[in-house]
């Protein structure tokens, strides 16, 4: 998958490796594990609350054969729809339009569009994705809903972490500022597919409809090396009127995911 759909889709694309990755050590001293729900309900009073966002933000991305800054265009009307468009000296690079029920998105490079569903693009990346786990990411809540799942406490360099507690392949772990209970970061792991993913949220800003961070860092680690992707939001207003322009260009080739 090219670049611009990874900048497009953000994590969705960078979760998507199937093979060996580094393992990654954290050499820290934790507390006696606990469960807490208190924790949880604190975090959530600091949901973001809004009807639409629009966020300017200047984007990096960086693998081993290649680094290239863009400008990235984000629309959002809460729980419906999702609108990026990414430039490159003011030309269109690449645009996708999600919703609940439907990804779409093309590229200028190959020229190529693609429409389909979750159901489809969690197959074909091999981990579950729907609307909700995008826009979270966006705007820097956990990807899961905390209040449905089960977490084991720890203090882990002066944050709290809440590590889930279900015996599965796959591993999530959220860790929190103690002070306001914002989220820091957020790791995922599948050791029998070896995928490493972690999340970093900074620069946290306070608007009259909550906090929201300006600085997303997503880093995964490959076997054909790493890839990281830094978005960083230059203009935020809210609950403004906003328009979701999206068609395919013409003569533009469908993409087919099995």
């Amino acid at each position: 998958m090219k670049k611009y759909i990874a900048l497009v889709l953000v994590s969705v694309f960078v979760i998507s490796c199937k093979s060996k990755a580094v393992a990654v050590q954290n050499n820290t001293t934790e507390a006696v594990p606990k469960k807490d729900s208190k924790v949880v309900d604190k975090y959530y009073e600091n949901k973001l609350d809004f009807k639409t966002l629009y966020i300017k933000a200047g984007a990096r991305y960086v693998d081993e054969k290649q680094s290239q800054n863009v400008t990235a265009e984000i629309k959002i009307e809460k729980d419906k729809q999702i609108l990026i468009s990414v430039r490159f000296l003011g030309i269109t690079m690449a645009k996708a339009l999600i919703t609940p029920t439907s990804v779409s998105y093309y590229e200028k490079i190959n020229s190529t569009y693609y429409e389909g569903d979750f159901t489809s693009l969690s197959k074909w990346l091999g981990t579950e994705l729907d609307y909700s786990k995008v826009q979270n990411l966006l705007v820097g809540e956990a990807l899961d809903d905390l209040r449905k799942g089960k977490y084991t406490q720890t203090i882990v360099e002066n944050l709290i972490r809440l590590e889930d507690e279900k015996d599965t392949k796959l591993k999530k772990a959220f860790f929190l500022e103690p002070e306001k209970y914002l989220l820091q970061k957020e790791q995922i792991s599948q050791a029998t597919e070896n995928i490493m993913l972690e999340i970093k949220y900074a620069d946290n800003k306070t608007f009259d409809q909550g906090n929201l961070p300006t600085s997303i860092e997503i880093n995964a680690i490959q076997p054909k090396g790493k890839t990281d992707i830094n978005l960083n939001y230059n203009n935020i207003s809210f609950n403004e009127e906003l328009s979701f322009p999206y068609s395919v260009p013409g003569g533009y080739k469908k993409v087919l995911i099995k």
